[in-house]
């Protein structure tokens, strides 16, 4: 998906950990607002995230989705990355996972992680097994819902003469609100001189149940979300105004226009937070087991979270036996579990104020005009939660907000410790 993605202080630690810290801030753009407007271009008061860095020692970073997917891929050995291998099978034994290939392989393994996204394979072969024996329960026998559809894309190399946006030193999340329509769309400027766009369009009732009956009855993203509904897409909204803060009266055809159209998308926006994520040697993460709505920006760090957690576990696992990873899976959960539906119910309260409707407009009238202590308040609480690799050189904590102790971070921290003293005793 060709948008732009917010990192900030709950993940920078980590990548600090990972040395890549310095090419993701590089490939990012520093964001002090976000300025949202109405129809008429008419300016609501900014929300300003300039105290999240006392509060932590960092700020927060707008980046391309395709530039950070590149820097995430340098990471990973090229061997340890198969594409276009389609997953046929899942086989489980009481000591190992097999995972069966199209192409006739086969790969064992102790785990076998669903990060496979919304409509996740893996959680489908798990689910199978569970209703099978009758303990799956209900909720998760239920289709993702979801209530909006989206259009993204990213712009060419702009021309700063054209779009002097592009050339200011801070990110301009510009965000705009349908008036008599029922769509939200923003824009967002990137170090590397472009934007990334989306337009949200949000269903009523009755055609989120019509677009999901349609969703299913066709294969994977099949019809419905090709490039010709996307492009169709496109034509419905090219007339919506913006202000890029230049003068000059634009809409978001003009973007479309310099947008090549592979990188344009139209993807659902489902909710949904799963009950079950794990049965044997299987287990879930990110939005295969919860998925979240982008109002609140928390789809991704929520997933990466999840990683962070799970590994922390494993890496402090004792033994590989059926008994020890149901204990691992199951802290794993319950860690990550209540951290998510929070995440799951702040987005929920995003997304309602950019939709229509009395409650949607009563929340944004008190966002827009939060005064600035409830405001810190809320900031306080969103940067709370930033957990670190318990088994790599820990970061010293920054700022002046303490974050919550993470279980999983600090038995990772304490045998990781007690390896380094081991190797340096045997060193000298």
């Amino acid at each position: 998906m060709c948008s732009g993605m917010s990192i900030g202080p709950t993940l920078l630690p980590i990548f600090q950990q990972m040395g890549i810290y310095d090419d993701i801030i590089a490939a990012g753009k520093y964001m002090t607002h976000i300025y949202s407007h109405k129809e008429s271009l008419e300016p609501y008061r900014p929300q300003d995230y300039r105290p999240i860095e006392d509060y932590t020692g960092y700020g927060h970073y707008i980046i391309a989705r395709p530039d950070y997917y590149d820097i995430m891929l340098k990471q990973v050995p090229a061997n340890k990355i198969l594409f276009g291998h389609r997953v046929l099978n899942i086989s489980e034994e009481d000591n190992r996972v097999t995972v069966h290939l199209s192409n006739n392989q086969t790969y064992e393994g102790d785990i076998i992680v669903g990060a496979d996204g919304a409509y996740s394979a893996v959680r489908q072969r798990m689910y199978e097994q569970l209703k099978a024996k009758g303990v799956l329960p209900k909720s998760d026998h239920e289709d993702l819902p979801f209530s909006s559809t989206s259009l993204v894309g990213q712009t060419k190399v702009l021309d700063p003469e054209e779009f002097p946006i592009v050339n200011k030193p801070h990110c301009q999340f510009l965000g705009f609100l349908g008036e008599d329509k029922p769509y939200t769309w923003c824009v967002m400027s990137t170090a590397q001189k472009t934007l990334c766009w989306m337009v949200i369009h949000h269903l009523s009732k009755k055609t989120n149940k019509e677009a999901m009956e349609q969703r299913f009855r066709n294969s994977e993203n099949s019809g419905e979300w090709g490039a010709a509904p996307a492009q169709t897409m496109c034509e419905s909204t090219r007339n919506f105004p913006l202000q890029l803060d230049d003068g000059k009266k634009r809409t978001m055809g003009d973007l479309y226009n310099l947008t090549p159209k592979e990188l344009i998308s139209k993807v659902m926006l489902e909710e949904k937070v799963f009950k079950t994520w794990h049965h044997g040697r299987y287990v879930l993460m990110g939005d295969a087991c919860h998925k979240l709505s982008p109002s609140g920006g928390h789809g991704a760090v929520t997933a990466m979270h999840d990683a962070i957690t799970l590994a922390n576990l494993i890496y402090f696992m004792p033994t590989k036996t059926s008994e020890d990873i149901t204990r691992v899976f199951e802290e794993y959960k319950a860690e990550r579990y209540p951290a998510v539906m929070e995440s799951y119910k702040n987005s929920q309260v995003m997304g309602k104020a950019i939709e229509k409707g009395i409650v949607g407009a009563l929340i944004l009238f008190l966002m827009t005009r939060m005064p600035m202590w409830l405001w810190k308040l809320s900031l306080t609480k969103m940067v709370r939660y930033r957990p670190q690799v318990g088994f790599l050189p820990n970061i010293p904590l920054r700022g002046t907000v303490v974050p919550f102790v993470s279980p999983s971070e600090q038995k990772a921290r304490e045998l990781f410790e007690k390896q380094q003293k081991k190797t340096t005793a045997t060193s000298v």
